[in-house]
């Protein structure tokens, strides 16, 4: 299995970054399909998207949360802090993505992977078709270091919102305009994105402040 998998990413290396979402997805469900009843690691699925996944990473975790597997308890906190690494490597300029050992090796079955993507594939077809690159200059340079900020502090919101129904949606609704729009050079969409990052934060304050009072 470990060959199999290994021949996927080698594949998936072989045709470049990515370039929307529905590739994405594609990269995705092959590592699923490979792994099958084992788990599909966070670190073949960085091999199979490519050393400079930060868009795709932020696009993988909140389709994820917005499928029936984002329903399991304690997953969409976990999926934050693994975006709350890769948002700061983003900030610090880093070329290439690294996650340490413990969070390589964690991932989730080949099964529920490519549940994940077949639930997913209608929201990732209008996306390709919505999204493309205007204004591509609002993507590079200082925006993309304004993104990482975003998105860190959008992680942030999550673990109050998550006691809540579906209220982790929404910071991470924001999160995935920001992946989208970094995939495919869209600054349109980071206009917006960093809209909503700002009503999702908000969002996520005032619950924190109306627990804490």
């Amino acid at each position: 299995m470990e060959r199999s998998v290994g021949k996927c990413m080698a594949d998936n290396d072989k045709s470049g970054d990515p370039h929307s979402v529905g590739e994405v997805l594609d990269r995705l469900r092959d590592l699923g399909e490979q792994a099958g009843d084992d788990k599909a690691k966070l670190g073949d699925a960085l091999e199979a998207l490519g050393q400079r996944a930060y868009g795709p990473f932020f696009i993988i975790f909140p389709l994820i949360d917005i499928s029936p597997v984002g329903g399991i308890p304690g997953l969409p906190t976990a999926m934050a802090v693994v975006m709350i690494l890769l948002a700061a490597q983003l900030v610090l300029g880093r070329k290439h993505l690294w996650l340490p050992g413990f969070l390589a090796n964690r991932g989730l079955k080949g099964a529920k992977l490519v549940k994940v993507a077949d639930k997913t594939r209608p929201i990732a077809r209008r996306i390709d078709q919505w999204f493309h690159g205007r204004l591509p200059a609002l993507t590079k340079g200082p925006m993309v270091k304004v993104a990482g900020v975003a998105v860190i502090l959008l992680c942030l919101t999550v673990p109050p919102l998550e006691l809540l129904p579906f209220a982790s949606t929404a910071p991470m609704a924001a999160i995935m305009a920001f992946g989208i729009a970094l995939l495919v050079r869209d600054g349109m969409l980071m206009i917006v994105a960093c809209a909503l990052s700002v009503g999702a934060v908000a969002l996520g304050a005032g619950l924190f402040v109306s627990r804490g009072g």
